[in-house]
């Protein structure tokens, strides 16, 4: 027996206790396995990783306070909500956030209590074999076998040389989510999913916003058009965006930052006050014994892994963003039941990386699955493409937002759904019914036959099916 009742063995050892870690760790559990996991984060709080501390749940707590706030500035009256003095306060809702996170997160112990997961506070590393060391938080090292490890240390921001992160005026997400007073002037290297959702807040709450794109659209992961709404949305509340720039220097001085850039319009310098990278993440693999346990990174830095995330070593899995793009909670979540379940003996189906949808939570919202127009023309598909406005929706227009479609992307011999790609109102709920369809490899003809409920925003996903078949209703 080691420190603090950690045991010598167990049958998985879970390094990381972020989406991936925890759901393997407590499915494992479930299944009858006897599971420790182990967390770097000192604190019970600490559970759940970066999307339950500092990620997903705080940004959407601070993006559900900014939507609130640009509902009242623009938009009560038209309800006939006539606010006679309202305050903006960041630091509220950054409080706020803080406290829904802290709840989620407490949670996690909970049950990993209930389902008999041993947590172990320290930082972990493969010790050749299937052997985990692990620095105790509180002092000491336990050396504990496994039958099996799940690798689940999950990633960090990254940045650009010359753009080091000082976490006081040249930031990453996890300063932005604890922002109590926001400066003037903010600039945002970077326009995908963390870029556009923080340039929202800061937005919402007074603050200049200017963001840089090197690509030539927003959200370059999704479909241009989809883009292209929530670029015309963005303008019109006075959020610049410079598309086809690139960051070429970072000059600090006492009052203000310089950033120079190069766009097509030739060189300039934006001045700011604040600077947040949001140019994607990069894994935590250093330094956690890969390489003494057989372990093999692929060409771009990430865990190898194949269908079921079983790593090139016997008994070693790795789930979550150490095994690869795309970077995201849920994409995690489901590699860690997936590897949990195979490691039980019990028959799973493997990781289908094709349909794991993706959501970005600006306002208006966006949500995908499977493929865009543009690569399934290029994959040699002869496609059918179906789109529906919600300015046609009458539920969209109850609620006040009419900016958005849907658009379904089809083969056209044989109907299949190859692509749902959505932007507007709440469209974050939406897309589980076309990630479903592609599971059962659904055919724009059955969505179009499927009766949905009026009003709601998913008659525009029918919609958008009977368009694509060249029959549409309401548009």
């Amino acid at each position: 027996m080691n420190a603090e009742g950690i045991k010598d063995s167990y049958d998985l050892v879970v390094l990381g206790a972020g989406p991936g870690g925890y759901v393997a760790a407590i499915r494992a559990a479930q299944l009858g396995l006897d599971v420790a996991c182990v967390e770097s984060e000192s604190r019970e709080g600490g559970l759940g990783g970066v999307c339950l501390n500092w990620g997903c749940i705080p940004a959407k707590a601070l993006l559900e306070s900014a939507s609130l706030a640009r509902r009242i500035k623009d938009e009560a009256a038209d309800f006939g909500v006539r606010v006679r003095g309202y305050e903006l306060d960041i630091a509220a809702a950054v409080s706020r956030s803080r406290q829904i996170s802290d709840r989620l997160t407490k949670g996690i112990k909970y049950l990993f209590d209930k389902n008999g997961v041993m947590p172990i506070f320290g930082r972990g590393r493969l010790a050749g074999g299937i052997q985990v060391e692990v620095d105790l938080k509180a002092g000491g090292k336990a050396v504990i076998s496994a039958k099996n490890i799940i690798i689940a240390t999950g990633s960090r921001p990254k940045t650009f040389p010359g753009f080091e992160f000082d976490r006081e005026r040249v930031i990453s997400s996890r300063e932005a989510l604890e922002l109590t007073k926001l400066p003037e002037r903010i600039v945002i290297v970077g326009a995908g999913s963390t870029g556009m959702e923080f340039a929202d807040v800061f937005n919402a709450f007074g603050a200049k916003v200017t963001v840089v794109e090197m690509l030539p659209h927003i959200l370059p992961n999704e479909d241009e058009e989809i883009a292209g709404v929530v670029s015309r949305s963005f303008k019109k509340r006075g959020v610049t965006v410079k598309k086809d720039t690139a960051v070429e220097t970072l000059e600090k001085l006492k009052t203000q930052l310089n950033v120079t850039v190069q766009g097509p319009s030739g060189a300039e310098t934006l001045e700011c006050d604040l600077l947040l990278m949001a140019v994607g993440r990069k894994p935590n693999v250093e330094d956690i014994g890969l390489e003494s346990a057989g372990v093999e990174l692929d060409d771009h830095g990430w865990i190898r892994v194949d269908k079921y995330n079983r790593t090139t070593a016997d008994g070693i899995y790795a789930v979550g963003d150490v095994a690869g793009p795309p970077m995201l909670a849920h994409k995690g979540s489901h590699e860690g039941f997936v590897a949990a379940e195979h490691i039980a003996g019990i028959a799973t189906h493997p990781v289908a990386r094709d349909n794991i949808p993706s959501c970005t939570y600006c306002h208006p919202e966006v949500a995908s699955v499977g493929r865009t127009e543009r690569q399934a023309r290029e994959d040699g598909h002869d496609v059918k493409v179906g789109k529906f406005p919600l300015s046609a929706n009458g539920r969209a227009l109850t609620a006040g937002a009419p900016d958005g479609m849907i658009k379904i992307v089809a083969d056209a011999k044989y109907g299949e759904v190859l692509g749902v790609h959505m932007v507007g109102h709440n469209v974050t709920e939406l897309i589980a019914e076309a990630g479903l369809g592609r599971a059962l490899e659904t055919t724009i003809e059955e969505l179009a036959s499927t009766v949905h409920a009026h009003p709601t925003l998913a008659e525009s996903v029918m919609e958008a099916a009977l368009a694509a078949l060249g029959r549409p209703i309401h548009i």
